[in-house]
């Protein structure tokens, strides 16, 4: 499955990389939350608050990192959110009114089994 990692570099900037998750692989969960609310300042410039994935359900979005690039969230791609450190990201509902998603978060020691392109 399509996925986007969000890291920091060694000066704390958060940056993206693109890749897959594999299928059929297990998420060693502590929870997971459902949200449907946007609240400002989730738009503004911030930092993941923990190693989590991000399971979009509906909603097309425009993420920009630190560093000034930006790519596109939409159902079918996963988040893996990663950027703990620094200024983080921002981003901006660019289709529809709601982003729905799902916020999965695993062992913060837990591998993210992500795979770079």
């Amino acid at each position: 499955m399509k996925a986007i990692r969000l890291l920091n570099d060694e000066n704390g900037n958060s940056y993206f990389e693109i890749g897959t998750l594999p299928e059929y692989f297990t998420i060693d969960a502590l929870y997971f939350n459902i949200q449907t609310k946007v609240e400002s300042y989730q738009q503004l410039q911030h930092k993941a608050p923990r190693y989590q994935y991000v399971v979009t359900l509906k909603g097309k979005l425009e993420f920009t990192t630190s560093d000034g690039k930006q790519f596109l969230i939409e159902p079918g791609i996963l988040l893996v959110a990663k950027d703990t450190e620094g200024k983080g990201h921002s981003w901006k509902i660019i289709e529809g009114e709601n982003w729905e998603r799902i916020y999965i978060v695993p062992n913060q020691n837990a591998p993210d089994y992500f795979q770079k392109d």
